[in-house]
């Protein structure tokens, strides 16, 4: 390998969003479960076998993970499938997180069914965690709280997060980015509280609720992050451009604003990383469904942004491959992306150095203080 591609390999990584990888509890052979989590968008379970392997995250699969199971790389699903059922979940997991290369995992726990806490994905990687709070999971339980709603909201998140690096927002799956997202007045708030208490509580859509959560966490000055573009089909990707968080990335102070995932408003996101001192982004979850065309993506991640404003992630949820996925493919990608700038003449090779370091780990340290 070049310098530059040992550099890129042997870099430590932050993933400063991901969620946890699936507990020892499911069947590691459960073909439905795995195919179906081969596929982002679509909510349902797969019902043709060997669907979900038919896309490039499912190719990636065999291509990158196959070795770390002890098999050859391109392997059949059919034979891929055996041996993780004969290894089991727990020796998976370990494999995939352990050579990820990562020493610190931010985790989003807002969404936990079925996947291993933070104390067992500590355990099985060895790396640190840290918790990221879900906005509108401190809505619910304030909600389900009695007295004042929003002083139960500024007290339950004052408490979960002192020992937080940052809170999240769904916004995206909740009704998206265009509208009003200004700080709303205390009655609206008291009226908008009293009539969701009322419909039972669960699933915030209530825009005068999603807004003041989102101004409660920037009080607090910790980073704020929101799921931007490519999700499950739940998520309006219209209405999940960046672009339209422009009024409110005005009037968001110095707080971190972390743009997820970005595909395919990955420029649109660059574009509001350059315009805001407090904008950042990552392309977690893209790269790894993007299997053989990641390069691409991370090309395109490295167009306009500041190198200062752009992270790490992978946001594995589910079978760890996910988690060892983001890792593997954001290294090649970098490394051919940066192999030609410096082939061209156009970078040195320090530089490229000082980027991987900077995206790997650098920035993430920094913007959240760890």
């Amino acid at each position: 390998m070049s310098e530059l591609a040992d550099h890129v390999e042997s870099a430590v990584l932050i993933d400063h969003h991901v969620h946890g990888c699936w507990s020892a509890q499911g069947d590691a052979g459960d073909r439905i479960r795995f195919e179906s989590a081969l596929n982002e968008a679509d909510t349902a379970p797969v019902t043709e076998v060997g669907a979900g392997f038919d896309s490039q995250v499912g190719v990636a699969v065999r291509a990158h993970c196959a070795p770390l199971l002890d098999l050859e790389r391109h392997v059949g699903a059919d034979e891929y499938l055996t041996r993780r059922t004969a290894l089991g979940e727990t020796e998976v997991s370990r494999r995939f997180l352990q050579a990820a290369g990562v020493s610190d995992w931010l985790v989003d726990t807002g969404f936990s069914a079925g996947l291993v806490d933070t104390g067992e994905l500590t355990a099985a990687s060895g790396g640190s965690t840290h918790e990221v709070v879900r906005l509108e999971e401190v809505a619910e339980q304030a909600a389900a709280a009695p007295g004042d709603y929003a002083e139960a909201f500024d007290e339950i998140l004052g408490e979960r997060a002192a020992g937080a690096v940052a809170t999240k927002s769904v916004l995206a799956y909740r009704g998206g980015f265009a509208g009003d997202l200004g700080d709303p007045p205390p009655a609206l708030v008291d009226i908008a509280a009293q009539r969701w208490r009322e419909a039972g509580g669960t699933r915030l859509t209530d825009r005068i609720l999603l807004r003041f959560g989102l101004h409660r966490a920037l009080r607090l000055g910790k980073p704020l992050q929101f799921h931007v573009g490519f999700g499950d089909r739940d998520c309006d990707l219209y209405a999940a451009n960046p672009l339209l968080l422009n009024d409110f990335l005005r009037s968001s102070g110095d707080t971190p604003v972390m743009l997820l995932h970005c595909y395919p408003y990955e420029r649109e996101a660059g574009y509001l990383a350059q315009a805001h001192r407090n904008v950042y982004l990552d392309g977690g979850l893209s790269i790894t469904h993007l299997g053989a065309r990641a390069t691409s993506f991370v090309g395109r991640l490295l167009e306009l942004a500041p190198f200062r404003k752009i992270l790490y992630s992978s946001d594995g949820a589910g079978p760890a491959e996910f988690h060892y996925l983001g890792a593997r493919l954001w290294r090649s990608g970098m490394t051919r992306v940066l192999d030609g700038f410096v082939a061209d003449g156009e970078w040195s090779a320090a530089d490229a150095m000082h980027v991987v370091d900077l995206i790997a780990h650098e920035n993430a340290r920094r913007i959240y203080r760890l």
